[in-house]
């Protein structure tokens, strides 16, 4: 092979490499996740959708995309890794409702929760304030106006 031929081709790894990187990262930033990386204070993911929030453990971890989520089972694991998209809280597992006013990344309790439309969403809930009611109240415009504010600040 030519030297400039290899020379490319090394460069062109790198770049793809840093690239991959800066994306993990970014997603890093844009997840509501512990100093472990660990999102949704450890919660199986998939639990949601089948019953109530549960713990996962850590022996039943899968990290995605820099993201690290925990399962009570294996095969709820196998199913979050062929349908990631699907099961992966929405505005990265902040507060649901303070993602409208501002794109505020607000924490969120992961024991407040909703499914809507087959997404996951995650609500404030301390302190006497339960910003689910909220939610609820007018969830199509809230909906409409949180996906905006997501799509603006953090896409």
């Amino acid at each position: 092979m030519k030297p400039t031929l290899i020379l490319y081709l090394l460069l062109l790894s790198s770049t793809c490499s840093f690239s991959q990187a800066n994306d993990v990262e970014k997603r890093r930033k844009q997840f509501n996740l512990t100093t472990s990386s660990l999102a949704i204070s450890g919660f199986d993911p998939i639990c949601y959708f089948t019953g109530s929030p549960k713990n996962g453990a850590k022996n039943l971890s899968y990290i995605y995309t820099g993201v690290t989520y925990y399962f009570s089972s294996a095969a709820n694991r196998e199913l979050f890794k062929k349908s990631t998209a699907k099961f992966e809280p929405a505005y990265g597992g902040w507060c649901a409702y303070a993602m409208v006013e501002s794109g505020e990344k607000v924490e969120a309790d992961p024991e407040t929760y909703k499914i809507v439309e087959g997404k996951l969403y995650l609500f404030y809930n301390s302190f006497f304030n339960n910003t689910l009611p909220k939610w609820n109240m007018d969830e199509k415009n809230l909906k409409a106006k949180a996906e905006r504010n997501w799509s603006k600040f953090y896409k």
